[in-house]
């Protein structure tokens, strides 16, 4: 079990990234949703003890995260949103030489290792090709590789999927959904779908602060039964949404599709629709502050 107790953070330039965050996260994939700047990479940087919160406490079992930062680097992995690689080596060998850093110094087990971990991301075949000619997803895939090493019992993805075309989002859901059987993974991304897909816990976060956190499932069932959906002209979207708490828009062959949040049913010509972790997501932002 993670534990983070009150956590906070604000920069130098006053902007409060972190605050009071408190969760409670057990074994599996855990969903961390929020909008760009929400305060989700600086959470994530926190964790993987890259910088120093202003107060607060975290644990990982019975290790003070925080202050115990040795203990805490031998059980974690973390695959940052960009991570840089060496276009002229190989997979083979840049894992190996990770494999090193990570203190695995017997040769035998090294190999063996590493042949593991590419085999298990579906990079084996293309294990002697130069970094620089793998696509987006593979290189992903081998930054996973390469925050497995050290078989970590915390497992931090800052926004993995971004850019990723659908069969390589696809593969990577596979992948994460594997790893998660095992250990603590937490998820940090903007794509709903992506945590929907994965995740069996999750928080919403916004300016720093936890909106909400439960199953993802027990946050729909929120608005379930209260979301209605109408098409409407463009010109009229200002006037509904003086009317109603609109929580999503979207265009569909020259209308405009509303979605909206309320507890008596609507004025006509709304039909009311199954909600989605889309919509809670959607309703829980517009409801915080």
């Amino acid at each position: 079990m993670l534990i983070i107790d009150n956590l906070c953070k604000t920069y130098a330039n006053g902007v409060v990234a972190l605050n009071n965050i408190s969760l409670q996260i057990p074994n599996g994939m855990f969903g961390l949703l929020g909008p760009n700047g929400a305060g989700k990479s600086s959470l994530m940087r926190t964790l993987a003890t890259l910088q120093e919160a202003d107060s607060g406490s975290v644990h990982l079992g019975n290790i003070d995260v925080l202050r115990e930062k040795n203990a805490v680097k031998k059980q974690l992995g973390y695959l940052p949103q960009d991570f840089g690689l060496f276009p002229k080596e190989t997979a083979w060998s840049l894992l190996n030489h990770f494999a090193r850093l990570k203190g695995i110094n017997k040769k035998s087990t090294r190999l063996a290792r590493v042949e593991e971990l590419l085999r298990r991301v579906n990079l084996w075949a293309v294990r002697k090709h130069k970094l620089g000619s793998y696509s987006g997803g593979m290189r992903q895939r081998f930054g996973i590789a390469q925050a497995l090493l050290g078989n970590p019992q915390l497992l931090i993805v800052d926004e993995p999927t971004s850019g990723l075309d659908p069969q390589e989002r696809n593969r990577f859901y596979n992948l994460l959904s594997e790893i998660g059987e095992q250990r603590i993974v937490i998820l940090s991304t903007h794509i709903v779908e992506d945590v929907n897909d994965l995740c069996t816990n999750m928080a919403i976060i916004k300016n720093g602060t936890v909106v909400m956190a439960a199953k993802p499932q027990q946050i729909v069932a929120k608005v379930q039964g209260r979301v209605w959906q109408k098409s409407i002209d463009k010109q009229q979207l200002t006037a509904f949404e003086d009317s109603y708490h609109v929580i999503s828009t979207r265009l569909l062959a020259g209308q405009t599709i509303i979605r909206i949040v309320t507890d008596t049913p609507p004025a006509q010509g709304f039909c009311e629709v199954t909600a989605t972790l889309e919509d809670a997501y959607f309703y829980h932002l517009s409801q915080a502050a």
